[in-house]
């Protein structure tokens, strides 16, 4: 078991570096990735949250507004396009907190009656289980189809609190049974905050499912999924387009490839359509209001593109 997390590394980021969409500091081209197909259409349904985590992607917290709410309309109107003329498969609701939106069960509800795989992220406390019986009513209705995956940073509470805050553990796992008695489809995301290496943070996790009884295949990276940590201040390589053979990485195993969020920027009067997830503040990637808007290719112009896509594997979506 990790002690504590990690230390952060110490060398910042070079400036000058992810300046230019096509070149890198050194002059080389950068890498870009072709949208191949619409797998997984996100939605961000704002970005305030029940937690103040030490290292959220995103800033999430009780008071972070920068991504507003979505409506249950506004959602609407995105899936009749996502129906009109994309062959996507899965819709995702991140956050924030999702279930802190006031509409987000008739989100829920208006993809699931449309034939779609609903994913949604969640940290499983108090906001879900407000909600228990309308989620319990959408179990019964569309089964698994329906998909909960719930943050758990750390198979140790101690560690998964140094995260999340005193007494996340103990709430976070009350939802999580409640979820696993009620048979609804769950995974699990985790994070390597702890230093450990993969196959240590597996075993890990797969003693604290067989413990609880959660029936999640700890070995199945579907099921168990492991981020990587990120901070954009610290240095990390920039991809080039040699970068594909000499890392052995295809672009079409990228995130941007197969998926696209849509979000509400405050102020803003109508949504905005970004490459992914983990990117929703920065105004270069934002790609127009509709997702036909969104079709043009994506230049890895970010750390995070680098840190958490190409060098560490990482995916949101459910496969």
């Amino acid at each position: 078991m990790a002690s504590a997390v990690t230390e952060k590394h110490s060398i910042a980021l070079v400036e000058g570096k992810f300046n230019d969409p096509e070149w890198t500091l050194d002059g080389e081209p950068r890498a870009v990735v072709n949208l191949n197909r619409l797998e997984t259409l996100w939605f961000n349904t704002g970005t305030l949250c029940n937690l103040s985590c030490s290292n959220c992607y995103i800033e999430s917290n009780p008071t972070n507004d920068r991504l507003s709410y979505l409506t249950a309309a506004e959602v609407a109107g995105t899936l009749d396009e996502l129906q009109a003329d994309w062959q996507a498969r899965e819709v995702g609701f991140t956050g924030g907190e999702p279930f802190m939106n006031p509409e987000i069960l008739n989100m829920v509800d208006d993809t699931l009656a449309r034939g779609y795989r609903a994913l949604i992220l969640t940290n499983a406390m108090r906001p879900m289980m407000k909600l228990s019986d309308e989620l319990l009513s959408l179990r019964w209705r569309y089964g698994d189809q329906l998909c909960l995956r719930v943050s758990v940073d750390h198979y140790a509470p101690k560690v998964h609190e140094l995260e999340r805050g005193e007494h996340a553990w103990r709430r976070m796992m009350e939802g999580l049974v409640w979820l696993v008695e009620n048979s609804f489809n769950i995974t699990i995301a985790g994070r390597t905050l702890s230093g450990e290496d993969e196959t240590r943070l597996r075993q890990g996790y797969a003693m604290f499912f067989k413990t609880h009884a959660i029936p999640v295949n700890a070995y199945n990276p579907a099921e168990l999924v492991l981020f990587p940590e990120m901070d954009k201040s610290l240095d990390v390589p920039e991809i080039t387009s040699a970068c594909w053979e000499i890392l052995n990485v295809s672009p079409d195993a990228m995130m941007c490839a197969t998926s696209r969020m849509v979000a509400k920027h405050k102020d803003d009067q109508g949504l905005t359509v970004m490459p992914c997830t983990l990117l929703p503040y920065d105004e270069r990637f934002k790609m127009g209001p509709t997702l036909a808007a969104s079709k043009s290719p994506v230049s890895l112009n970010h750390p995070h593109c680098a840190r958490f896509c190409v060098m560490g594997g990482g995916s949101c979506s459910a496969s």
